[in-house]
């Protein structure tokens, strides 16, 4: 047997007794502190394995971080140079002159469905003249229609426009009968084919309509129009125009009636070519007094004998370039004018203004947006019986109350042509 020595000794701060045994016999007596002694060696091997599994675990998600970093920045680095060789979108197509095939005289026949969407299957015939002159360059067009058939005689025009910023044209279309334009349809052409929408009230239901321009050749056209009451889902064709070009044949203009209603020629007086001074305050209704000065050119044509007329108008300033149309509709029925306007900028119709002359005195009015608030808007045409007329255009906040002119415009006829003369 060995021996053994008592003794106390400190563990955690407190005194534990235990038996130290030191023999070259095998057998061992454990005492409490020899167990407390293999607990805390226990402990540090448990903690020494664990810094090191920690070491390890470091150590392998470092490697497995580069091992994927290296795929992805490989990747990122090829879809970077797709990115840069990849083909850029061709700028979109320029459509401002799709409308050129049909600048002329034409000869028409239509066949219009009586009674569209409820079921009919009786047509009607007409025939006659279509002309189509540019306006703006190209950038719009003007047609006058006029057919007879048995159901009797239409007369109408279509004004399109085409904005440059949407690249598609809006077709306004107006009825002598009525002097008002429609609902625009708008649209563009792809692939030689024209199809313009859009949303219209028929027997107080919303359809939807389309207008489609086919069959295209130099000397022909076909035109279609279709409402559908489905959403689109199916169309029921209503008004057909086969078109072929009249050749070295001037433009048919329509009769003069021997009825005509007071006021229908009262823009007479502004057919013809004019020299043109504007001034334009630079922001209305906020107190400005500073004016803007453009000089340019404005042109007039009738339309329908005098009963409605297209004016455009091209002039300059230091600030820049200003471009506008008029057209202006006679209502037959009111005995007033309707004035439409339109920016070259957009191409975009504005409300009409609404009015007539009295005593040599025009006054037209409508109701617009101004900055988000509404406000009445004024024409006054005056000096009409001379070859200086005078126009002015204002703006009121108050109800009609006051009156701010904001643009003011006169005019001298070219080369001292007379209205009657042409």
């Amino acid at each position: 047997m060995g021996f053994f020595a008592r003794e106390s000794i400190a563990i955690g701060g407190k005194k534990v007794a235990g038996t130290r045994f030191i023999a070259a016999d095998p057998k061992v007596v454990i005492s409490q502190y020899t167990e407390v002694v293999i607990a805390r060696d226990h402990y540090a091997r448990y903690v020494s394995c664990m810094n090191a599994l920690k070491q390890i675990r470091t150590l392998l998600l470092a490697c497995s971080l580069v091992a994927v970093w290296q795929p992805l920045r490989g990747l990122a680095q090829q879809n970077s140079a797709a990115s840069s060789t990849r083909i850029q979108p061709s700028a979109e197509r320029d459509g401002q002159h799709d409308f050129d095939f049909e600048f002329g005289t034409w000869k028409t026949h239509i066949s219009r469905l009586q009674h569209p969407l409820t079921g009919s299957d009786t047509w009607v015939e007409y025939e006659g003249t279509s002309v189509v002159r540019p306006v703006w360059n190209g950038r719009a067009n003007l047609v006058e229609l006029e057919v007879d058939g048995a159901a009797g005689h239409i007369e109408g025009l279509s004004l399109r426009l085409y904005n440059p910023q949407s690249h598609q044209w809006s077709l306004n279309f107006a009825n002598s009968s009525v002097g008002s334009l429609s609902q625009p349809t708008a649209g563009e052409f792809k692939n030689g084919r024209g199809e313009f929408f859009d949303q219209e009230l028929l027997n107080g239901r919303i359809i939807l309509v389309r207008n489609v321009l086919c069959d295209i050749t130099p000397n022909s056209y076909r035109f279609e129009q279709a409402f559908s009451d489905d959403g689109g889902k199916t169309w029921e064709v209503n008004w057909i125009a086969t078109d072929t070009r009249v050749k070295d044949e001037p433009a048919k203009s329509a009769q003069q009636t021997s009825s005509v209603p007071d006021g229908q020629h009262g823009f007479d007086f502004e057919i013809g070519s004019w020299n043109i001074h504007l001034s334009r305050l630079k922001d209305r209704l906020a107190g400005s007094t500073t004016w803007v000065e453009f000089d340019g050119t404005s042109v007039t044509r009738p339309v329908w004998n005098g009963r409605a007329d297209l004016n455009e108008f091209e002039s300059d300033s230091s600030e820049g370039h200003l471009e506008g149309l008029t057209l202006r509709l006679f209502d037959p029925q009111s005995l007033q004018w309707r004035i439409y306007w339109a920016n070259g900028k957009d191409a975009i119709l504005d409300p009409p203004m609404i009015g007539e002359y009295k005593n040599g005195r025009g006054e037209f009015y409508c109701q617009q947006l101004w900055k988000g608030r509404a406000v009445f808007v004024r024409f006054i045409w005056t000096n009409t019986n001379t070859n200086t007329p005078h126009f002015e255009q204002s703006f009121s906040d108050d109800g009609g109350k006051t009156w701010e002119v904001n643009w003011i415009t006169n005019q001298t006829r070219v080369n001292g042509e007379s209205a009657t003369a042409r």
